[in-house]
């Protein structure tokens, strides 16, 4: 049981960033294991992912996978875990991953290790490291049998060295009508705006920037120009999402994304335990408030006491200086 099966998920036709993180994870726990990574691909060639870390590519297409199935992904993974006597099935904890592994750990008997921030070896055996108690405290899980777990975003780097490898083409154990159930639609958001949960630098606003269709107007404004300016992605609380602000697409906490950028920056969130649950892996953590009280202080890097207002368009002038002179 030394080789790692890795779902490397793609969007729009090629392979996602937290895909290709995961395979790096999982090339890298192979290796200690003295074994293989395995790339498994559903609805997707698998081209160029031996350069990625995998050894080997299972490429599983046709009318059977062109819908994603939560069920019909399970099985395949399953399937395939069994196939190679996998140590480790590891994918992305993206919205997928935390959906249809679930499902495949149950499918084979197996606990799921879920938003894992780390992977070792003890004692010869992969064990997975993840928060627990809203980031309070870390658990190593090991597995009696195979691990299955899915792996934080931008927790991992993905694998800077390897072989191409020919994908090879695996049949799916299932026909479209055997599937219980079956995505019929996706509505998308706004394209071309960067997924909090993928960014490297990530801005977020709290209620301390106010309404945007009253007298926050100004404060949002700022606060997309700033995240343009350095190239981030643009979060919210929770509290701004409810009240209809932001969409929960970019809530950052407990209830939305777990994020890991090597920036975040948080301007007037409090840092309430939930919030805080979801971005206490960011590598530099900067805040933003005019309370010096605030919790969010607590586990910033670098504090900044004063109001939005006036600590945003100021920052933003800095970093244009800094990046275009």
């Amino acid at each position: 049981m030394s080789d790692v099966l890795v779902f490397v998920e793609y969007a729009e036709g090629k392979p996602a960033k937290a895909g290709l993180q995961a395979l790096g994870a999982g090339s890298r726990l192979a290796a200690e294991l003295g074994g293989k990574a395995v790339a498994l691909v559903i609805n997707g060639d698998g081209a160029g992912l031996g350069p990625k870390g995998a050894s080997r590519v299972l490429a599983v297409n046709g009318d059977a996978v062109k819908a994603y199935s939560p069920d019909g992904y399970a099985r395949i993974a399953v399937d395939q875990a069994k196939a190679i006597n996998a140590g480790a099935v590891l994918a992305s904890a993206t919205p997928m991953g935390k959906d249809f592994m679930a499902r495949a750990a149950a499918k084979a008997g197996c606990g799921l290790a879920a938003d894992c921030t780390e992977l070792k070896l003890e004692g010869g055996k992969p064990v997975a490291i993840r928060p627990v108690y809203a980031g309070k405290a870390l658990i190593a899980v090991q597995a009696a049998g195979t691990l299955w777990a899915t792996l934080r975003q931008n927790a991992f780097a993905e694998a800077t060295a390897g072989a191409d490898v020919a994908p090879e083409a695996v049949k799916a154990p299932f026909a479209a009508g055997d599937l219980l159930a079956v995505v019929r639609e996706i509505v998308e958001g706004v394209r071309g705006r960067l997924d909090v949960a993928e960014a490297e630098v990530v801005v977020s606003g709290g209620r301390g920037l106010k309404d945007p269709a009253g007298e926050g107007k100004q404060n949002w404004q700022n606060l997309e120009k700033l995240a343009e300016t350095i190239g981030a992605a643009v979060g919210a609380s929770r509290a701004v999402v409810d009240a209809g602000w932001r969409p929960h697409g970019d809530q950052v906490g407990q209830t939305g994304k777990t994020v890991s950028p090597k920036l975040y920056i948080a301007c007037g969130i409090s840092g309430a335990i939930q919030h805080l649950a979801g971005m206490s892996g960011s590598k530099v953590i900067v805040a933003i408030n005019k309370d010096e009280n605030a919790p969010i202080f607590k586990v910033a890097d670098y504090g900044i006491v004063g109001t939005v207002e006036e600590v945003v368009p100021a920052l933003t002038e800095a970093f244009h200086r800094a990046l275009h002179g």
